[in-house]
């Protein structure tokens, strides 16, 4: 049992933080722009079959530095040549336009690369277990992971706090218009915040590519999560985007972990509902319903905390 819960604790903290990689661009985004950018989870998808095109070229670690670049190019291009002409339509111009930049990208994705998964392999000199709990090896690699999480991270919130770039595009986010008259090119600004994001999505991509499936659908798969980890978190909050990814990594893995039915941890099976349709949900085990429980927490936190945990605008 303590073996379970130390690794699933690990497991969660991790694809927490690849959530929070994502998310904080993701937040920032919405902060600098007001809108929600639905083909970020793509620069993440980008980033991993940029990743592992130079990966093979090169080496994972030419790979790791190069391909959030180009991702991050290709963000700030999105940004000055898509959004900013589009952005005086409104915000529903805005989300169309994200919605079908998504789709085109998959869709240049599988043109290139085809639909199947690729074979995108943890370097070698990462291939080995870094210590073992119990009777369980954990991965060198998941650690390499957690810890580059972790380092954007830290380096993300110094930038932000301790920086003069930092207060600049902290002040951009919140008085464009004052920062424009002090002298500063808000555009520009804005350009390199969006360019910025969606790199540490490629970042993610590049790192999660070869302990997940790198396949031209990874988008769509993790998408759906990261806008409630944005909407759960507070929309334009930073804090609550890393709380929220925290917490909805640790729910998730520890729900997939679990192997006991729902009778089992709330109680047997009354005799009155053994003999309805209920008892075959009650049966179903918690790991079979752990990919609707963020979904659950989303709707809970709407109904309840409509800001979510440390937003100041309205969802």
């Amino acid at each position: 049992m303590l073996e379970l819960i130390v690794i699933s604790t690990l497991n969660g903290v991790l694809f927490g933080m690849l959530l929070f990689l994502m998310a904080s661009g993701l937040t920032v985004i919405f902060s600098m722009l007001g809108v929600l950018n639905f083909a970020h989870a793509s620069f993440y998808m980008l980033g991993a079959f940029f990743g592992f095109q130079l990966a093979h070229w090169f080496n994972f670690w030419i790979a790791l530095l190069v391909a959030p670049i180009l991702a991050g190019l290709i963000g700030a291009a999105v940004e000055r040549y898509g959004l900013r002409r589009v952005h005086n339509n409104g915000h529903v111009a805005e989300l169309l336009f994200t919605f079908g930049l998504a789709f085109a990208i998959e869709e240049i994705v599988q043109i290139i690369w085809g639909k199947s998964p690729l074979d995108f392999r943890v370097p070698d000199v990462l291939e080995f277990p870094a210590f073992r709990i119990f009777s369980t090896n954990y991965p060198a690699y998941k650690m390499f992971m957690l810890a580059v999480s972790i380092a954007i991270f830290v380096g993300l919130l110094v930038a932000l706090k301790k920086t003069r770039i930092g207060l600049i595009v902290q002040a951009a986010l919140t008085h464009p218009h004052m920062v424009g008259h002090l002298g500063h090119n808000v555009g520009r600004i804005f350009m390199m915040v969006f360019g910025v994001g969606t790199a540490l999505a490629a970042v993610a991509g590049v790192i999660a590519g070869p302990a997940l499936v790198t396949q031209s659908n990874m988008a769509g798969l993790l998408g759906p999560i990261l806008f409630v980890v944005v909407v759960v978190g507070g929309l334009g909050s930073l804090p609550g985007a890393f709380i929220a990814s925290l917490l909805i990594g640790l729910l998730q893995t520890f729900a997939v972990s679990m192997n006991g039915s729902l009778s089992e941890v709330f109680g047997p099976l009354s005799p009155d509902l053994a003999k309805t349709w209920l008892s075959d949900i009650w049966n179903v085990t918690i790991a079979q319903i752990a990919p609707i429980m963020p979904y659950v927490l989303l709707v809970l936190i709407l109904i309840f905390r409509p800001l979510g945990l440390m937003g100041t605008r309205e969802t």
